[in-house]
């Protein structure tokens, strides 16, 4: 199976902070993925800069998408080639409704209606009420969140990354938010990097392999919840001293 997203010895810097350095990771098509860490181990950083966003600035190394070194381009290039990102604290966008911005995501023009399809998808993250309001503003978190996902979804994109969608929810925007990912991935042969503490989003997402970020090493790669238990017995320090690893996948 081919790789969809690789990172060949990726150092990353903030405000002229190394953050990451000599960072690899392989991703193969259609699968979930699910990477664990300690706050302040990279994690968002390392997704953020795959994206492109211009705050995080490639030192050395590649970023490899379907095989194209994107390492070099912008963030609205990589979004047409099919990268999208959620964020971990969406922000409140005032003076912009939350249609006009789901259209944005389908490219319509705001007094366009929307699809049957789209409507379906709107209304399986009960959002069909917010669409007239500003865009997050007075919205809860899990609201937040799922407004943010359908976002995601209706750009249709080839790889999702998320930074901690089952963080600050409620258990049935948590039940929500994965299922539509999970049915995402599974209809449309993409793959999802989700980046989380908990483990909750593993109750309704089905993922092949998770790892951890810790000191700039990707360690453990194998089954998520396996690697959960051992991250709660032990601590992320558990997965350095193990460093499982399995054949096919990462």
């Amino acid at each position: 199976m081919m790789n969809i997203l690789e990172v060949r010895n990726l150092k990353v810097m903030v405000e002229d902070k190394v953050i990451l350095k000599d960072i690899n990771l392989e991703l193969t098509e259609k699968k979930n993925y699910v990477m664990f860490g300690p706050n302040g181990s990279g994690k968002t950083t390392l997704i953020n800069a795959i994206m492109g966003l211009p705050q995080y600035k490639i030192a050395s190394g590649k970023i490899l998408f379907l095989g194209e070194d994107i390492t070099t381009k912008s963030v609205e290039e990589r979004s047409k080639l099919g990268l999208a990102l959620a964020f971990q604290y969406p922000p409140e966008i005032n003076g912009i409704k939350l249609s006009s911005l789901l259209k944005l995501c389908v490219g319509k023009d705001v007094e366009d209606d929307f699809s049957g399809e789209e409507k379906e998808l709107i209304g399986a993250f009960h959002l069909g009420g917010f669409l007239d309001r500003d865009t997050n503003v007075g919205f809860s978190g899990g609201e937040r969140k799922r407004a943010e996902v359908l976002q995601m979804l209706l750009l249709k994109p080839r790889l999702l990354l998320l930074d901690e969608p089952d963080s600050g929810v409620d258990v049935e925007s948590l039940r929500l938010i994965g299922e539509q990912i999970q049915k995402y991935v599974e209809e449309s042969g993409s793959t999802a990097l989700i980046v989380t503490h908990k483990g909750d989003i593993l109750d309704y997402v089905d993922a092949k392999y998770a790892c951890v970020l810790l000191k700039s090493i990707v360690y453990c790669f194998a089954e998520p919840k396996r690697i959960y238990e051992n991250i709660k017995k032990g601590g992320y320090e558990n997965c350095v001293a193990c460093r499982e690893r399995v054949e096919e996948g990462w």
